[in-house]
C-alpha cells in the first residue's frame, strides 16, 4: 500500500494536534486539550506496567499519524497513559474529563482509580473526575479494546479491508480534553428552530438565565428551563446564505458560548408532487457521499482544514449537501458545515451482521428484489437491536443543535436493518424537525419521509413506488485511477474511465441529461458517490490524498447551478 500524505500534515501542531475547543456550540473559557504525545502499549494482557511506545493523540494506532502504524487485533489491549496538571483557573471548580470517541470499549482511570467505562466507538462521553484529582501531577490511563464485535456500530471497518471496506480504527481517535465547571452548571442545551426564531431548552444551571445575542446585543431573560428567542432582524439559514446567530448563555457562575440558526425542513405537496422544502420552499439538495477518511489519519485529518477543504471542494463543484456515510464526525465538522453552508444528510452507524448476497448482490441485480421484504426477523439479536437504538438516540442528541443537519438515514442497504417502521416512529418522536430516510437504497417498508433509491450500473429512470419525495441517495461512482495518487493497485468503482477526459465527460453527461430530467420531474435530492477516493475506491472527485481534483469544477458547477432553477 502506498503511504499517501495529505497537505495538512505540514501545518499540523505536533505538540497538541487539533488544539481548539472541540464543540463550538457549547463552549466554556476554562478547558485544556490533552491531545499530543501519550505513552502507549499494545499487549495481549489486559494488565500493563510498561509503556514502551509513544502515540500521538487523537490518531488511532492503525494510522501513520499516530506513530504506531500497525494493526490492532481482537487479542490486543491498547494501553494509554499521560500526566497532566490542573491549570490555576480551574481552581474551586469541578473537573470534567471528555473523550470525543474511543472505539470500541474502554476503561478510564485517574491516579489509579477507575472513574468510568464506555462502550461504542462513535459518540462522545465524559466523567466528572473532581474527586480523583490530586495536587500537582495527575496520571490518566485508558485501557481500550476493539474486537470489531458487530454488536457495536462499526461502519465500514473490516480486518480484511478491500473494495468498499476500509482499514479499521481502534482506541482513541478524537480529542481528549478537560473542562472546569461550577458546582451548579449547565449540563445541556437544546435548540429547536421554527419560522420566527428558536426555542431554547436548558438542562441544569441556576434557575435565572440570560441569553445575549452577540451581534445585536439583544437580551432574553428567563427563569426555569425554556426560552423563546425571536431576533428583531430575522435571517434564515440555508446553504446559499448560512446565517447564524452567536450568543452567550449565563446561569449563575456558568457561562456558555453557542450559536443557533433559523431554518426548518418539511415535506410539502408542490403542484401535485411531494417535495422536501427548506424554509417553506422546495429546495434541491444536490450533494455527494462523504466517507470521512484520510490516508494518514484514517478517521481524522491532520488538521481541521481537512474538513474545511472537503467542504470548499463540495461548494466549488456547485453542490450544497454532503451525505455523511455511516460515520459520525467530531463536532468541528458540523460547525464548519453550519458556518460555510453545507446541508448534511447524516447516516446512523450500522451494527449487526452484513449479508453480502442478501444485502448487496440481489437488490443490485434486480430493481424490485425483496423491496417489500418483511424485516421483522432481520438482525434479530436483542442486544444488537438495543445497542443500535441507544446509539441512534445518542446521535440525534449529539447533533440536535447543528442547523446543517437536515436529514437522517436510519438503515443503509439493509445493513443491520430491523423493524424499520418501528425505528422510524422512534426517531421521528425524538426529532420531528428533520427528514427521516428509514431505508436508504432498498428493503423499503411503509414508513419513511422519502422514497430513497440507490442506482448503479443502470440509467437514472426510477419508477416512483409511493408519493414520497424522490431521493437518489446513491448513484454514479465512476472511477478513475490518478497516477501517483492511489492507495493500492486494486481498483474499485462502478464504471472505470481510462483517461481524466473520459471521467469528466461521463460525469457531465450524467448530470446534464439524467439528473436534469429527474430534477425537472420534481426529484428532491441527489447523492453522487463520492467526494474523495478511499483506499481501493477510486470513484472520488478528488484523490485520497486531497492533491488532485479529477474534474474541472467550473464545468460541473455550471450544470449544478442550472439545476437549481427547476426547483
Amino acid at each position: 500500500m502506498a503511504k499517501l500524505t495529505t497537505p495538512y500534515v505540514e501545518k499540523m501542531d505536533r505538540v497538541t494536534p487539533h488544539n481548539y475547543h472541540p464543540d463550538p456550540s457549547f463552549k466554556r473559557d476554562d478547558y485544556l486539550i490533552l491531545n499530543g504525545e501519550w505513552d502507549f502499549a499494545l499487549t495481549t494482557d489486559e494488565r500493563c506496567e510498561i509503556y514502551p511506545e509513544k502515540i500521538l493523540i487523537p490518531f488511532a494506532p492503525e494510522s501513520t499519524m499516530s506513530g504506531i502504524c500497525r494493526a490492532v487485533l481482537p487479542c490486543h489491549y491498547m494501553h494509554y497513559r499521560r500526566s497532566f496538571t490542573i491549570p490555576e483557573n480551574f481552581s474551586g471548580k469541578r473537573i470534567i474529563l471528555h473523550f470525543g470517541a474511543v472505539d470500541q470499549t474502554c476503561e478510564v482511570c485517574v491516579n489509579g482509580s477507575l472513574v468510568g467505562a464506555h462502550e461504542g466507538g462513535y459518540l462522545p462521553f465524559s466523567f466528572d473526575i473532581s474527586e480523583f484529582i490530586a495536587e500537582g501531577e495527575n496520571v490518566l490511563t485508558v485501557k481500550a479494546r476493539d474486537t470489531l464485535d458487530s454488536k457495536y456500530p462499526y461502519g465500514k471497518q473490516k480486518y480484511d479491508r478491500g473494495g468498499m471496506w476500509y482499514t479499521p480504527v481502534s482506541g482513541i481517535w478524537q480529542t481528549v480534553w478537560l473542562e472546569a465547571v461550577p458546582d451548579t452548571h449547565i449540563e445541556e442545551i437544546k435548540i429547536t428552530p421554527y419560522e420566527k426564531g428558536v426555542r431554547l431548552e436548558v438542562v441544569g444551571g441556576e434557575a435565572k438565565k440570560t441569553v445575549r445575542l452577540t451581534e445585536s446585543q439583544e437580551i432574553f431573560e428567563f427563569v426555569g428551563v425554556t426560552c423563546t428567542i425571536e431576533p428583531k432582524v430575522l435571517k434564515l439559514w440555508s446553504p446559499d446564505e448560512p446565517n447564524i446567530y452567536r450568543f452567550t448563555l449565563e446561569a449563575g457562575e456558568d457561562k456558555i458560548e453557542s450559536y443557533f440558526a433559523v431554518r426548518w425542513v418539511d415535506v410539502q405537496n408542490i403542484e401535485g408532487t411531494n417535495r422536501i422544502c427548506l424554509n417553506g420552499k422546495p429546495y434541491l439538495f444536490n450533494g455527494m457521499l462523504d466517507q470521512g477518511y484520510y490516508p494518514d489519519g484514517i478517521f481524522m485529518p491532520a488538521t481541521a482544514e481537512g474538513y474545511a477543504d472537503d467542504i470548499r471542494l463540495t461548494k466549488s463543484l456547485g453542490f450544497n449537501m454532503l451525505r455523511k456515510h455511516i460515520k459520525i464526525e467530531p463536532k468541528i465538522f458540523y460547525y464548519l458545515c453550519d458556518i460555510m453552508g453545507i446541508a448534511v444528510f447524516q447516516d446512523m452507524v450500522n451494527n449487526g451482521k452484513y449479508h453480502f448476497v442478501r444485502d448487496t448482490v440481489l437488490p443490485t441485480v434486480s430493481t424490485h428484489f425483496l423491496q417489500r421484504l418483511n424485516d421483522k426477523h432481520f438482525s434479530n439479536n436483542p442486544q444488537v437491536r438495543k445497542i443500535f437504538t441507544e446509539n441512534m438516540y445518542g446521535t440525534v442528541r449529539h447533533l440536535y443543535n447543528n442547523p446543517s443537519v437536515v436529514y437522517y438515514t436510519v438503515f443503509n442497504e439493509g445493513w443491520g436493518q430491523f423493524t424499520a417502521d418501528e425505528m422510524y416512529c422512534k426517531i421521528k418522536e425524538a426529532d420531528p424537525s428533520r427528514i427521516i430516510d428509514s431505508t436508504s437504497g432498498w428493503f423499503r417498508r411503509t414508513k419513511s419521509d422519502v422514497d430513497s433509491r440507490h442506482i448503479y450500473f443502470r440509467p437514472l429512470r426510477p419508477k416512483r413506488l409511493d408519493g414520497n419525495p424522490l431521493v437518489i441517495s446513491e448513484f454514479g461512482g465512476y472511477a478513475y485511477s490518478t497516477p501517483d495518487h492511489v492507495y493500492s493497485d486494486k481498483i474499485y468503482g462502478y464504471k472505470t474511465a481510462t483517461t481524466p477526459e473520459q471521467f469528466e465527460e461521463w460525469i457531465l453527461k450524467l448530470y446534464d441529461r439524467e439528473v436534469r430530467e429527474l430534477v425537472k420531474n420534481g426529484a428532491s435530492a441527489f447523492v453522487y458517490t463520492q467526494v474523495s477516493d478511499v483506499e481501493d475506491e477510486i470513484n472520488g472527485f478528488v484523490t485520497y490524498d486531497r492533491m488532485v481534483v479529477k474534474i474541472n469544477p467550473e464545468k460541473l458547477k455550471k450544470i449544478n447551478q442550472e439545476l437549481q432553477n427547476y426547483k
